[in-house]
């Protein structure tokens, strides 16, 4: 019988973190099909952690390739995607998630004659070439379109949503603004439901085992639409009962689980908004509820790198100093083990 515990263990195959990776971070992000990306150094390290010796560097390959972009799919928050799923996932969620900054956008003066301005100069600017975003928030400027008090960066969300940019390469440690239309060179088209069912099915295979209300926090769907994906969907899925609970998950992964149980259950240093916490509304599968907030201390929204030991999350780490000095400072939610106290500098070293 599969246990709230087995779960865990699980979601860290289905993801890649334990068993077999992939050969790049393209098939990564393809499989996970959004990996959350608000913290782009953590993000980089999430994506390497499930992509191979060369994992870091073959997403920044990826990105300057054009073949995965960083943008605002759901929640609107920052995700990186595969480059060809981004038009097919706004036009699922870009207009809803706009419609929840209505007021915002108002307090801001931000109204539609200010986003056709902005959408015009950035289109212009941005022809042929990328800028760092500090470039075209001057751009606007000089055209007259005031940016401060955070202006600037909901107009950049707001055509980020809109489908008219995204960050596209990376130069220097950080990603230049491109033209959607001059960047992504072959956007897949999907209908409503085929996108519906696409998300679900991809969700549940590369998440699962989760619930429908899992998808549903994850994505921002509707709940109709999270069903209709589901029911899309289900048919190519396994489905699970723990507590009464129905969970969803790609047939292939108990199989996975059971040649991989020994990794799964080692111990694992995760970064910040790892998709492993980020990817479920219910994480107490791996995080023990008496000690969640601590993975987002004073509820910011900013979470910690955290030490996962035998499917659990056991407390968390940073690092302490840079390059060939640096080590890892961890902190128990209760006590580590011996064997957990000893395993965890390995890790780092392997993640550094």
């Amino acid at each position: 019988m599969t246990t709230v515990r087995e779960l865990a263990l699980l979601r860290l195959v289905a993801q890649r973190i334990a068993g077999p990776g992939f050969d790049s971070a393209v098939e990564t992000v393809r499989w996970l099909t959004a990996a959350q990306a608000q913290d782009y150094p953590g993000a980089l390290a999430s994506i390497a952690l499930r992509s191979g010796l060369q994992g870091r560097s073959s997403m920044i390959a990826a990105l300057n390739a054009g073949e995965v972009v960083r943008s605002w799919p759901m929640r609107g928050t920052l995700h990186f995607v595969a480059a060809d799923d981004l038009p097919w996932m706004l036009s699922l969620t870009g207009a809803r998630t706009l419609s929840s900054a209505g007021a915002r956008h108002r307090a801001l003066g931000i109204d539609e004659s200010t986003v056709g301005h902005a959408r015009e100069i950035a289109l212009d600017v941005l022809d042929g070439t990328s800028l760092e975003r500090g470039d075209l928030m001057k751009a606007w400027e000089r055209a007259g379109i005031e940016i401060a008090n955070q202006r600037g960066p909901h107009l950049l969300w707001t055509l980020a949503l809109t489908g008219v940019v995204c960050l596209g390469p990376a130069r220097d440690g950080k990603q230049h603004v491109v033209r959607v239309d001059q960047w992504i060179d072959s956007p897949r088209e999907l209908d409503s439901d085929a996108a519906l069912g696409e998300w679900a099915l991809r969700y549940f295979r590369s998440h699962g085992p989760a619930t429908l209300d899992d998808f549903v926090w994850w994505t921002k769907l509707t709940v109709r639409q999270a069903r209709a994906g589901l029911a899309l969907a289900s048919e190519h899925l396994e489905r699970l009962s723990v507590a009464g609970v129905d969970y969803f998950l790609d047939r292939a992964t108990p199989d996975l689980l059971a040649a991989h149980r020994r990794v799964a259950r080692g111990v694992f240093l995760l970064p910040g908004f790892d998709e492993f916490i980020l990817g479920y509304r219910d994480r107490s599968a791996a995080v023990d509820p008496e000690f969640e907030d601590r993975l987002h201390p004073g509820g910011n929204g900013m979470f910690q790198p955290t030490v996962v030991d035998g499917g659990r999350v056991a407390g968390t780490w940073k690092r302490n100093g840079r390059g060939g000095a640096a080590r890892v400072l961890a902190t128990p939610f209760t006590e580590f083990s011996a064997r957990t106290d000893k395993a965890i500098p390995r890790v780092f070293a392997a993640l550094a």
